[in-house]
């Protein structure tokens, strides 16, 4: 089985929590990141605390390959997430001079102390211009910081396909009109003898033409057809309504 890439995301602002804001980043980022051939294994919403920020960055950070954190980026007083991932990986905030000079080519005279915050950067940062993307996107370590503009956050989530696209996760789809609990057993069967399927069972309420939606996914094509086939051969007959 080809071996998962993993991230996770940080979504991060009191506006999230509060609900003043609904937060939509996670499920594009979720859905692409999918689409790349990566497992996204968590996401979690914090408020826009600096060690809260830090201990989500040194708890999550070892456990995945990728760690994504949204939101907090920019020149305002809550805009702290640069501060947190400091602290959580033990380093200093500095001003990086290519961000520095970009602002200053831009703004010119209009250029102040809350523009220049956006320079600010963890010890160790790499910019990333990969894409359209107007400003770079800053990546330390395995961490990539991205702003919560969904507009901004969504083009620079596109830009990193290159860089993250791995072995591609295939599906397949299969509709079925027996209640969930009438096909509990033949879905436990399937996954003792096919332990490696991403096999997911979804109820659908107020729908005549199914009652459950199965979804089959694997990195391993073939493996994924038998365990289909196997699937297939357990449901009734007449309780598949189609197959994708």
């Amino acid at each position: 089985m080809a071996r998962d890439t993993t991230a996770a995301l940080v979504v991060i602002g009191n506006e999230i929590l509060s609900g003043k804001v609904a937060d939509t980043n996670s499920t594009f980022l979720a859905q692409q990141l999918r689409a790349y051939g990566v497992a996204l294994r968590r996401m979690v919403v914090i408020p826009d605390e600096v060690d809260v920020i830090a201990e989500a960055v040194r708890t999550l950070a070892p456990t995945v390959d990728v760690l994504f954190t949204s939101g907090g980026v920019g020149p305002t007083h809550d805009d702290v997430t640069i501060e947190g991932v400091a602290r959580g990986l033990g380093r200093r905030v500095v001003r990086h001079p290519q961000i520095e000079a970009l602002l200053r080519g831009h703004l010119g005279e209009r250029l102040n102390e809350a523009h220049l915050k956006m320079a600010e950067v963890v010890e160790g940062t790499e910019l990333d211009t990969g894409g359209n993307v107007a400003f770079p996107t800053f990546r330390v370590d395995n961490i990539y910081v991205l702003p919560g503009i969904p507009e901004i956050f969504r083009e620079k989530v596109l830009a990193l396909r290159e860089r993250l696209a791995t072995d591609p996760f295939h599906l397949r789809i299969v509709y079925v009109r027996e209640a969930e609990s009438a096909i509990a057993a033949h879905l436990n069967r399937t996954v003792e003898e096919f332990p490696d399927l991403l096999l997911g069972s979804y109820p659908k309420l107020n729908e005549p033409e199914y009652r459950v939606r199965l979804t089959l996914e694997s990195k391993d094509r073939d493996y994924l057809e038998r365990a289909l086939a196997a699937l297939l051969a357990l449901l009734p007959a007449d309780a598949v309504v189609r197959v994708e």
